[in-house]
């Protein structure tokens, strides 16, 4: 295959869509069409290649895959299509993908119509100033209503969709016409190849014999095999290019990537911090200025990542800086608790986005972990004027020293059809919703504003919407700030020790109901001991609902027939003497389950 395809016959696109309405489908079609892969090769949801991802039947990592297009004009084109997540907690895998495009096909469903994540992912790629290409999927469904659809897609997303494409992408309908748009509608990549290196790297993962592989897009120039490279962030470490290659979709070796195109290439990196997403590469020695690349990804969600056994630590360490070249909008820190041990802070961009980390780590590399209760950043200022950011709930400093407590809040965008409208405004006016605005998006469906507490988003939000409209409401969310609120931290004390990594920050109105579920779950959880375990949960010095775990009871008086009372109470005064002693020096198990039971409390 010549690597020096005309520039002007190359066609970097992405597909863009809510979740659920057939990226991935459409990615297969384009795939045959293209003649990627045989009859026998292809599968559903091919550029799926995760476990994780075929099994929830989500998209998680983009996928860019190279593919050759013969057009009807006779000329062959090379297109680098870029298939992306739908779900609001992997949008910064869709920036990333979006920056080395200069097109993208948004995808809506016929029946569907427009929903959250269309808008959200649509508002990316116009940031990205690309050329959105409307495709209208699913027409074969009995309850598409395509017309209406290109009418919500002009006064929702403001695009002409007069000439919106009609597809199916399970029968292959209509596909050749978005083969054919994305030659004549996109523009093709700019970028001299004869100019110096510059290449931006989108993604990044660890091979165990390669090393860390790099997929960049070249914005000018050209990377040769032996070539001398180094990174914008780091340009005294050089390394020496060993393989050059693209995904067709199966890896396929290159001698060179040059201007325009989307390629990967392995350099006998070892150190996973040398090549960071979003980083330059450029030619060692040339004095290039730096791509402008990502902009950093702020957690919203933290949670603790302990290891099981504390001799396996630095394996965790290891695994989690492994996965972090992977997933760039996932964060850790150092973390020490009372409870666990060393241990990790780690940031994500939502429960979702947590899970999944927590199943690759497992899975991938083989760690066995514990993970603490999911938490938001709180903003503390302290009396003397200072202020202080708070990750974790046991850092909470004392009442006596903290003036005010802002909790993290997100306008949330909630797409329903309108018979939900009422259960919806009622889950987030429980939930201390404040109301924005509401907007009729055609004769049925609503588009409902809300300002929400983060807090009360993490934890089953999500769950309740869906079941509260069917599965048809859809929901999008941006950080809108911090705002104050009568917050206070629930400890739970296990016979009068405080569980630092079961503390949370509650508001104080559902302080009580939260402690009395907490300690109840506690109690099924938590296995009996020889001794007596009290289950507690306390705001401060103030002990507010409390469970008992009983003892496993020998019968000390089974060998007594008959005879004097008080022979029998001195056998059981001796055992209850012998009970305390044990609970003095009796380390109490707390289960894995127990930490994630604070997520699962059912209000």
């Amino acid at each position: 295959m010549a690597s020096e395809f005309p520039i002007d016959r190359i066609r970097n696109f992405s597909i863009i869509a809510h979740i659920d309405h057939g990226k991935s489908t459409l990615a297969d079609r384009i795939l045959e069409k293209t003649g990627a892969l045989s009859a026998r090769e292809s599968e559903a949801q091919f550029l799926d290649k995760m476990d994780l991802e075929r099994e929830r039947g989500i998209t998680i990592k983009a996928q860019a895959v190279r593919l050759h297009y013969k057009a009807k004009d006779g000329l062959t084109y090379q297109f680098n299509l870029i298939d992306t997540p739908g779900h609001v907690d992997f949008t910064y895998e869709v920036s990333r993908s979006l920056a080395a495009c200069e097109g993208a096909l948004l995808v809506v469903d016929a029946a569907q119509g427009v929903e959250a994540q269309t808008l959200a992912n649509v508002y990316l790629a116009i940031e990205q100033d690309l050329e959105i290409v409307p495709v209208i999927n699913k027409i074969d469904l009995p309850a598409a209503r395509p017309e209406e659809i290109k009418e919500e897609i002009e006064e929702i997303v403001g695009l002409d969709a007069s000439d919106a494409l009609l597809t199916s992408a399970k029968t292959g309908q209509g596909v050749e016409d978005v083969l054919e748009a994305v030659v004549h509608r996109m523009l093709p990549p700019e970028g001299a190849r004869e100019a110096p290196l510059k290449a931006l790297v989108m993604d990044s993962w660890y091979d165990p014999y390669r090393g860390v592989m790099c997929l960049v897009r070249i914005v000018s120039g050209r990377v040769k095999l032996r070539e001398e490279i180094v990174f914008g962030a780091n340009p005294e470490k050089a390394f020496e290019v060993l393989e050059i290659g693209c995904f067709t979709p199966h890896a396929q070796a290159l001698d060179a990537l040059v201007a325009g195109e989307v390629g990967f290439f392995a350099a006998s990196i070892k150190d996973v911090r040398d090549a960071k997403v979003g980083d330059t590469v450029v030619a060692a020695g040339a004095a290039v200025e730096v791509l402008p690349g990502f902009r950093d990804v702020k957690p919203m969600v933290y949670a603790g990542f302990f290891p099981i056994q504390s001799s396996g630590y630095e394996a965790l360490r290891d695994a989690l800086e492994k996965l972090r070249l992977n997933d760039a909008a996932f964060s850790f820190e150092l973390e020490s608790s009372q409870a666990l041990g060393f241990g990790f802070r780690c940031g994500f961009l939502g429960l979702l986005h947590m899970n999944i980390v927590q199943e690759r780590l497992e899975r991938e590399f083989g760690a066995e972990l514990i993970t603490t209760s999911p938490t938001t950043v709180y903003k503390a200022n302290l009396s003397d004027g200072e202020v202080e950011w708070i990750h974790n709930p046991a850092d909470l400093p004392e009442n006596d020293v903290l003036s005010s407590l802002e909790e993290p809040v997100v306008v949330c965008r909630i797409h329903t059809p309108s018979e939900y409208v009422g259960a919806i405004m009622k889950l987030c006016e429980d939930r201390r919703g404040m109301q924005q605005d509401l907007q009729y998006l055609g004769d049925k469906r609503i588009l409902l504003t809300y300002e929400l507490p983060f807090a009360e988003v993490v934890y089953d939000f999500f769950d309740k919407m869906k079941s509260s409209s069917r599965g048809y409401a859809s929901l999008d969310y941006e950080p809108a700030g911090h705002k104050a609120a009568p917050l206070v931290r629930l400890d739970v004390l296990l016979n009068g020790d405080r569980v630092d990594a079961l503390s949370i920050i509650v508001h104080r109105e559902r302080a009580y109901e939260r402690g009395k579920i907490l300690t109840q779950k506690l109690r099924q959880i938590i296995p009996r001991q020889q001794f007596d375990v009290a289950i507690q949960a306390a705001i401060g010095a103030k002990i507010i609902a409390r469970e008992t775990v009983k003892a496993y009871r020998k019968d000390v008086t089974a060998k007594c027939y008959g005879g004097d009372i008080s022979r029998k109470r001195k056998l059981l005064e001796k055992q209850k003497e012998g009970k305390k002693r044990m609970k003095q020096v009796g380390a109490i198990e707390v289960p894995q389950e127990a930490f994630l039971s604070v997520l699962k409390v059912d209000e």
